[in-house]
């Protein structure tokens, strides 16, 4: 006798792929909405182009406060291949509605502005046997100091790299750690140049123990010195100007 099996219909799923949240991306202060044209075309006769909030604070970042694009990239709270489509898309932007003759509208986009109390001020002393080491490329370790409400406290000291100057990377580990502030006694342009690029604010003539001159700069009793290290380039291998 045979037996007859019957299979049972077959049921598909289709799969539903759901689009990746965009995660809203910081400005650091709000970007009034905006829109520029060509002098004597009336807007309505215009293609626009819209360049969102965040494509706009790319573009300040990196293009006016010259930030590089990983220390942007943290400023947004964005990764850094995300910055760097942020920031290729905006100049794109810029470009067609210039080159084009296009209107500009600024506007729109995932955002969140950032609080400055969110920002926590971390204090890196370039020292030598807990002095501030008067040349920031040949100190022997980074004191670290951290704000908490009204106090300043003490962390793990950041060991320097053989020859720390600008050229070494110390500048990118030291932004990586959360350092917003560097006290140091002379430094050339080129390094306060390299750290300033990383989101790092540069203090210098501080002197002295280094603990204190933290402690100064957290106080309001310490103030950038303007003034470079002079005098000593080539002399042992030091180089100031770079």
């Amino acid at each position: 006798m045979l037996r007859i099996l019957r299979r049972r219909p077959r049921t598909y799923v289709k799969a539903i792929h759901m689009p990746r949240p965009i995660n809203e991306r910081r400005l650091g202060a709000p970007i009034k909405a905006r829109i520029m044209k060509p002098a004597g075309v009336p807007a309505r006769n215009l293609e626009e182009v819209v360049l969102k909030f965040d494509e706009a604070e790319a573009l300040r970042l990196a293009d006016l406060e010259g930030l590089y694009q990983e220390a942007a990239a943290r400023s947004m709270g964005v990764s850094r291949q995300t910055f760097g489509r942020i920031i290729e898309t905006a100049r794109h932007k810029i470009a067609d509605a210039l080159l084009n003759g296009k209107a500009l509208r600024i506007d729109g986009g995932e955002i969140t502005i950032g609080n400055p109390g969110d920002t926590i001020m971390k204090i890196a002393v370039p020292s030598r046997n807990g002095l501030v080491d008067e040349h920031f490329g040949h100190c022997k370790e980074f004191l670290i100091f951290k704000v908490e409400g009204d106090k300043l406290v003490a962390e793990k000291a950041m060991p320097s790299p053989e020859g720390c100057g600008c050229k070494s990377g110390i500048a990118a580990d030291l932004a990586r750690a959360g350092i917003s502030h560097l006290v140091a006694g002379n430094m050339g342009e080129g390094a306060v140049r390299v750290l300033t690029a990383h989101g790092i604010n540069v203090i210098r003539g501080a002197a002295g123990d280094a603990a204190e001159a933290a402690q100064a700069f957290f106080k309001g009793t310490l103030a950038d010195s303007g003034v470079g290290c002079a005098g000593h380039s080539g002399e042992d291998g030091h180089e100031c100007s770079h």
